[in-house]
């Protein structure tokens, strides 16, 4: 790996180590406000809800000018986001302009691999990516947590930055403080990266004409053999790890006992479980094998559910940890298959940008029936036995779709197949 490539995996560390400790300081305001349990997972909706709405746009934003640009650019709308909590704007309003600037993030962000990287180290770079991605989920869910808490609160309360004559006077303000700072660490090193050289044919700027090409290159990459199972893989991925987040919070609060501020720890367990498993596949799966991980994916919808007979942290801890793992190892392998897939059959904008689309669309689509099951007030004990079964048995019938693919097909022999 060369050096822009490590100047890209810092200033995305520090660009999701914000996000993450900002989602958490976004549920304590929740919080503070008496706001219903339901809203909480609004948040996350609020803020994959761009992700959606303009895949049609930022794809062809992304593809427009160079990569290092545009992730500077959106990083700054992430501190626009930040600001606006800051100054008291309901979160779920500030969270989702957040998710606008992460929504135009991600196309350049992993776009920018396929422009540096031969297809052979896309597996390892992803390893790279989703490791430092999970630690970053791992170490922004604990800042959040210590930054919400009743003792470090009590200590950035006593500060005073000269430079803006601030003082901070609610905890609030002082946690948006620390994240802001964050947010601008991450500007620092998007200014360093550099220039792959990749230009692009013309964009579309006319609304119907990025929408129509948008949908072709939905149509095209669900049509492919391989891009349709990878990316079958990772939209139930995404939404499946989104959920579990507020699921983890619930759990931990209902079976475990555990305020807002020691429960975000458990999230970073998870974190780094996955962050394991993502380690353990750049080191062991190349990317003629990816689809041989599938399995791992039912092992992890059964494993979820043993959660329903834990109530002690000793063993949440090892039991949340083989959960991320197993999520790790099989969704890091998928991605890169994902990202060769559509860097081969459209640009890599569009290709992130329909990547995105999906799995946000399921993102959506899975937080809005926990939030009904929780207005629904069911057992916690029964939503992860609902969600463990559902992954399970998703991942199945996507492995007898790739089995019925490869009757008709050795689909296989297409990867690493050279650009269209």
């Amino acid at each position: 790996m060369n050096r822009g490539f490590y100047t890209i995996m810092a200033a995305q560390f520090f660009s999701s180590l914000a996000d993450n400790a900002l989602f958490i300081a976004a549920i304590a305001v929740l919080a503070e406000m008496s706001s219903p349990d339901w809203m909480t997972p609004l948040l996350k909706l609020f803020f994959v809800l761009s992700y959606v709405l303009l895949a049609a746009f930022v794809g062809a934003f992304a593809d427009s000018l160079p990569k290092g640009r545009v992730m500077l650019i959106t990083n700054m709308i992430k501190i626009f986001g930040c600001m606006l909590m800051f100054f008291d704007v309901h979160p779920l309003i500030a969270y989702a302009i957040v998710g606008f600037g992460a929504a135009a993030y991600s196309p350049a962000k992993y776009g920018i691999l396929t422009e540096l990287l031969p297809p052979e180290k896309l597996v390892a770079a992803n390893g790279w990516i989703e490791g430092l991605t999970m630690a970053s989920i791992i170490f922004g869910t604990v800042l959040g947590g210590a930054l919400v808490s009743p003792h470090i609160t009590a200590i950035l309360l006593q500060w005073h930055i000269p430079i803006l004559n601030l003082n901070l006077n609610t905890p609030t303000h002082a946690a948006l403080t620390v994240i802001g700072m964050l947010y601008i660490v991450a500007t620092i090193f998007n200014l360093k990266i550099p220039d792959t050289g990749a230009r692009y044919p013309h964009q579309q700027h006319r609304p119907s004409k990025l929408i129509a090409d948008f949908a072709n290159c939905c149509s095209i990459l669900w049509k492919d053999k391989l891009g349709q199972i990878s990316l079958a893989v990772t939209t139930l991925f995404w939404g499946a790890g989104a959920t579990l987040q507020f699921i983890v919070l619930k759990w931990a609060e209902k079976s475990l006992g555990m305020p807002l501020d020691k429960a975000a720890i458990l999230q970073g367990v998870v974190a780094f479980g996955v962050a394991i498993g993502a380690g353990v596949a750049a080191r062991m799966i190349p990317l003629k094998k990816s689809l041989t991980v599938m399995p791992m994916g039912v092992v992890m919808g059964l494993v979820v559910m043993a959660m329903t007979v834990v109530h002690s942290v000793w063993l949440a801890y090892p039991l949340l940890i083989l959960i991320g793992a197993l999520s790790g190892y099989f969704v890091v392998p998928m991605n890169a298959l994902l990202q060769h897939r559509g860097h081969v059959l459209m640009s890599a904008g569009h290709s992130i940008a329909v990547q995105n689309f999906n799995e946000n669309l399921s993102i959506l689509t899975m937080l809005v029936l926990y939030a009904l099951m929780i207005k629904m007030d069911l057992d916690v004990n029964i939503v992860i036995f609902l969600f463990g079964s559902f992954v399970a048995g998703i991942m199945l019938i996507i492995m007898r779709k790739h089995a019925a693919n490869q009757r008709e097909h050795d689909s296989l022999a297409l990867i690493g197949e050279v650009k269209h």
